[in-house]
């Protein structure tokens, strides 16, 4: 989390896939794009108490809106390579 100073691996958020540039609140039911793939968020992660441990500040900080990231659904397989362009689509796959 960039705005405590912290840099924490990933790993520890139990995060898949790090992406930046997106916008994800409100994003519910789009489509990410990302390299081939295509995926559906679903909803919003919630952070847990793990978070806490991780960093100072880094739990209170995953709680407002959305900055815990978002789970999703493999709607296209494809490749996914290191600083593969990231595409916020509507519901259907389209433009939003």
């Amino acid at each position: 989390m960039w705005e405590l100073g912290a840099v924490v691996d990933p790993s520890v958020r139990w995060a898949k896939l790090l992406v930046s540039g997106v916008a994800l609140a409100g994003s519910r039911g789009r489509i990410l794009r990302i390299g081939g793939c295509r995926l559906r968020i679903t909803g919003d992660a919630r952070p847990c108490e793990r978070m806490g441990g991780a960093h100072a500040g880094l739990l209170a900080a995953m709680r407002a809106p959305w900055p815990g990231g978002a789970f999703a659904n493999l709607v296209v397989g494809g490749s996914i390579a290191t600083g593969a362009p990231v595409d916020r689509l509507g519901p259907l796959g389209f433009p939003a």
